[in-house]
């Protein structure tokens, strides 16, 4: 008997207020009614066993899967909730008691199954015929004769040109000995011999061409039904992709139904990425909108182990990504009372910028966390904003370098184009020395080190980083531990390069420290604030020459 999707409460909530505002699901605070069912998920997965999959939790092997909870009300006002994975589990996208995917690509009897079929044996047949021996050696029989024509071509070319070369100098060497008479019958002779010279060579480059078609004939019987095989297969995927798109339609709680197709037209990246639609989220709302579910809460969060290019933390919460699934909810939540974007509202509009160092050429700036660098898409208030208004007459960038805007500390500012980029130089050198400290959220075990871990930008979910050891560039930290203490570790980071996130994505992946910064929204645990500052750097003044060093304690 298969479980039911709708589940009702095992624990008493009477007493939980539920939400006025639908969770805006790109950065929210969990509400209560809907832990209640995170925490009721999660005991469920950690006793079942009506599936298996190997969530990695605790091993070396295997890896985790991200879940998500919606809680809603069904048609009778009854408050219940249902639950959602990420792509497959358990080598399965229909797993009892879970919504079901948009569409099934996994059944056996679907269109999609069949012409996947197809594609394979056209897989199977193209691979036989590059393995083919006697394709091999036919081919390498045709380029060995057409290097060997070639050859023989060229060189029937160069003695064209060497007996044209000998017969002018020929002409210039007679010209003034010969007769008049006799010197134009040696022209009318060289005439006649460049005549037949060209008409040799036309019709030896005839020759080639006949042999060449010759060998290429039965050459080419096997490459073109190679070439034809492989279009065709091309032709087969191209279709089948488009028709797998069509599949995928999406409700919003007025009815109002888009394909994802059209609803990532026009966007930066207006072909869907792969596993668009396939993610909890849009699974959750869509089976609620088709079921006449009215959505209450929402939460997303991470079982078992982390991949091994993101960070993934066991029971962390985390928004819905921005590549693949923002598009597609952008149009699911129309018509909803949602919670307002946080992201949108300039939460350090009341934090003042302390200058601790200034001179005529230069400024050094302790920021305040959550005051961008630079100004943002959606927010303009910044550290070079308000560095343009004190100081009007610059001619300069300003800010050299940057902070993330979570992460406080030390920045250099620079008066007039020139100071700028000598300082410029001197970060693109790496000749500045940073020092941050930061507090991590558990335990360090080894007193210093140092870490190397390639980074990238995450392209389907921005502005995370992820660890990326083919085409990610290089990041490189060292780091002292400071203090252990109530579970915690003060340490000092010293960046070696000044990657996007660097000193968070070292310090939270698994290859790294494997402990993120306490209060990291991105890559841990939200909290009061991101436990990250720059504390100290030390350059060349770009007047003077003199080494300046400064440095300020954190607020933490």
């Amino acid at each position: 008997m298969s479980k039911s999707i709708f589940k009702h409460y095992q624990s008493d909530v009477s007493h939980i207020s539920l939400p006025e505002r639908f969770t805006f699901p790109f950065y929210y605070d969990l509400h209560p009614i809907a832990e209640v069912a995170v925490l009721e998920l999660q005991d469920y997965l950690s006793k079942q066993n009506e599936f298996v999959h190997d969530f990695g939790i605790d091993k070396n092997q295997g890896v985790g899967k991200m879940f998500g909870i919606l809680s809603v009300k069904n048609k009778k006002g009854d408050l219940g909730y249902i639950t959602a994975f990420s792509g497959m589990m358990s080598g399965k996208t229909v797993v009892d008691g879970f919504v079901p995917p948009i569409y099934d690509i996994l059944d056996p009897e679907s269109y999609f199954q069949q012409e996947t079929k197809v594609l394979a044996t056209y897989t199977r047949e193209i691979k036989t015929l590059e393995n083919n021996s006697k394709l091999q050696e036919q081919s390498e029989i045709y380029r060995l004769i057409e290097a060997t024509y070639q050859q023989k071509l060229n060189d029937q070319k160069r003695k064209h040109k060497a007996e044209k070369k000998d017969r002018k100098e020929l002409r210039v060497s007679q010209s003034e000995i010969l007769s008049e008479s006799d010197f134009e019958a040696l022209l009318s002779r060289h005439k006649q011999e460049s005549l037949n010279a060209q008409f040799l060579l036309q019709a030896y480059s005839e020759y080639i061409e006949g042999q060449l078609s010759i060998a290429q004939q039965s050459h080419m019987s096997l490459s073109d039904q190679l070439s034809q095989l492989k279009d065709e297969r091309k032709r087969k995927s191209n279709a089948l992709q488009q028709w797998l798109f069509d599949q995928y339609n999406f409700l919003n709680i007025e009815g109002k139904e888009r394909n994802v197709i059209d609803i990532f037209r026009n966007r930066v990246i207006d072909i869907p990425p792969s596993g668009t639609g396939d993610c909890a989220a849009p699974k959750l709302l869509q089976y609620a909108f088709a079921n006449e579910l009215t959505p209450i809460a929402m939460a997303e969060f991470w079982w078992g182990k982390s991949p091994n290019s993101e960070i993934r933390k066991h029971g962390n919460f985390y928004p819905a990504c921005k590549g693949k699934c923002e598009p597609i909810l952008g149009h699911m939540l129309q018509g909803m009372n949602v919670d307002p974007n946080p992201l949108m509202t300039n939460s350090a509009i009341d934090k003042s910028i302390d200058i601790v160092y200034e001179d005529e050429h230069i400024a050094i700036v302790n920021k305040p966390a959550e005051l961008l660098s630079a100004p943002g898409k959606h927010i303009t208030d910044s550290v070079q904003e308000r560095m343009k208004i004190r100081y009007p007459d610059s001619t300069g960038p300003l800010i050299v370098h940057r902070l993330d805007m979570s992460t406080s500390g030390l920045l250099v500012i620079g008066k007039t184009k020139e100071i700028y980029k000598n300082l410029q130089t001197q970060f693109v050198k790496r000749t500045v020395k940073k020092r941050y400290v930061a507090i991590l959220d558990g335990e360090v075990q080894k007193d210093r080190g140092y870490i190397d871990l390639p980074m990238r930008l995450d392209i389907h979910n921005r502005p995370y980083q992820i660890v990326c050891f083919e085409h990610g560039k290089s990041a490189r930290t060292r780091y002292k531990v400071i203090e252990r203490k109530d579970g915690k570790t003060k340490i000092h980071f010293y960046p070696i390069t000044g990657r996007t996130h660097q000193l968070r994505v070292h310090a939270a992946h698994a290859k790294g420290l494997n402990t993120p910064i306490l209060g990291d929204d991105l890559y841990g645990n939200r909290g009061d604030r991101l436990h990250l500052h720059a504390e100290m750097i030390t350059f060349l003044h770009p007047v003077s020459g003199k080494e300046i060093s400064v440095s300020v304690e954190s607020d933490f």
